[in-house]
This record gives C-alpha cells, sequence and structure tokens, in this order.
C-alpha cells in the first residue's frame, strides 16, 4: 500500500510483490478453492506484524533489542519509512481463538493491531525504553547505535490491515496498546538474557550476516 491508500480489507484482492508473499497469498487461494469445490471448512487470518516474548532475533523488535545491549548497529532498511502496523502475540492468540470458536467457514477476518508505525519510530521506541530500563554504561542513548542499511529488493512501503470485520462481528478488539506492548517485550528480553543467547549462536549470526551486511 501506499501512505494514503485505504487499509487492506477482506475483500481486497492480493498484490505480492515478493517471492514470499506470493508464496503465502497462494497458499490463501489453495485453501480458499478447496471450501468452495469441496465444501472443506476453511478459516482464513490476515495478520499484521507480531512481536512480543519467544521471537527470534532475526526479526526488527528482538533484533534491535540484542543489538543495542551487545554494542552493535541497529540495522534498519533503507530509510525506515515502512509502515506496518503492530500486534502483540497475545492478542493475535485470543484472534485465532475467537475466529475459530465463531468464524463462519470460508470467512476471511483481518487481525490488526491498531498500531501503525514506522519502522524507524519502532526502533526509537526500542532505543526509548532500553535507556530507562536498562541504560548505557556511558549514559548515552541507544539510538546513537542506529545504522541505515541498504534496502531489501521489493520491501512493501506499507502494510495496513482493516480489522473492523473480526471488531463487529465476532466482538474481537486487542487488549495491549502499542505502548504496553513494548514495554512488556522490552522488559521480557531483558529478564530473558539466558534465552536470548542460545537462540544467538552459531547458524543465527551467520544468518544476520548475509542480510543485513
Amino acid at each position: 500500500l501506499h501512505t494514503d491508500d485505504p487499509a487492506f480489507t477482506e475483500s481486497h484482492p492480493y498484490q505480492p510483490n515478493s517471492p514470499y508473499s506470493a508464496s503465502k497469498a497462494a497458499s490463501d487461494h489453495l485453501v480458499r478453492a478447496y471450501f468452495h469445490t469441496h465444501g472443506l471448512p476453511v478459516l482464513t487470518t490476515n495478520c499484521s506484524n507480531n512481536y512480543g516474548p519467544y521471537q527470534f532475533p532475526e526479526k526488527l523488535i528482538p533484533l534491535v533489542i540484542h543489538n543495542a545491549l551487545q554494542g552493535q548497529p541497529l540495522p534498519i532498511y533503507g530509510d525506515g519509512q515502512q509502515i506496518r502496523d503492530w500486534l502483540f502475540v497475545t492478542d493475535h492468540c485470543s484472534a485465532i481463538q475467537c475466529v475459530l470458536e465463531a468464524g463462519e467457514p470460508g470467512e476471511v477476518y483481518n487481525i490488526g493491531g491498531l498500531n501503525e508505525k514506522t519502522n524507524l519510530q519502532v526502533v526509537n521506541t526500542v532505543c526509548d525504553l532500553l535507556d530507562e530500563l536498562e541504560p548505557r554504561a556511558d549514559g548515552k542513548s541507544y539510538g546513537r547505535q542506529i545504522e541505515f542499511v541498504k534496502d531489501r529488493p521489493g520491501h512493501d512501503r506499507r502494510y495496513a490491515i482493516d480489522a473492523s470485520k473480526i471488531e463487529t462481528e465476532l466482538g474481537w478488539t486487542p487488549r495491549e496498546s502499542f505502548e504496553s506492548g513494548m514495554l512488556k517485550t522490552v522488559q521480557w528480553y531483558l529478564d530473558n538474557a539466558k534465552w536470548v543467547d542460545r537462540v544467538t549462536r552459531g547458524d543465527y549470526r551467520s544468518w544476520v550476516a548475509r542480510h543485513y551486511a
């Protein structure tokens, strides 16, 4: 989507711009075809960007937390103005449960967090929270570690989810605001440094070197 485009609804046609997004769109079309052709009782959900505890550090938010605490650069693709809607993981889980229990077979439900932010805003939020919760030894802001890196090919400018259908038809809304969810997330990673250390060895480091060099 462009900055001023209306948010993505369940009736919007798919327009994938990368092989990754095309593969996800294809899976949705396949299960929908099974419903219409064979009556398979399928439910489809489309969600916005998830975040929260136990997310592996190749994703933006845990990557920034990990790198910040290690004194490493905080990589941001392109100009950092790509916009995403952010959904706390437990809100996503409750929405899926709601759809499973009350959704209509064959229907599609968008699940959004109602939190559109640029990538740069997200990184700055992480830095501000770390400045408060785990200050750098030199007293300077973690924001000084931000570095802009070459943008990904096919990197979409904006994802925006219209979640009004699940809200009006099934009565679901997210419980966490962006601020409360981010505070819980950053605090969890600070409290679980041993888990982070285990998952950031070996192959993970090679992956980061390939994708953020």
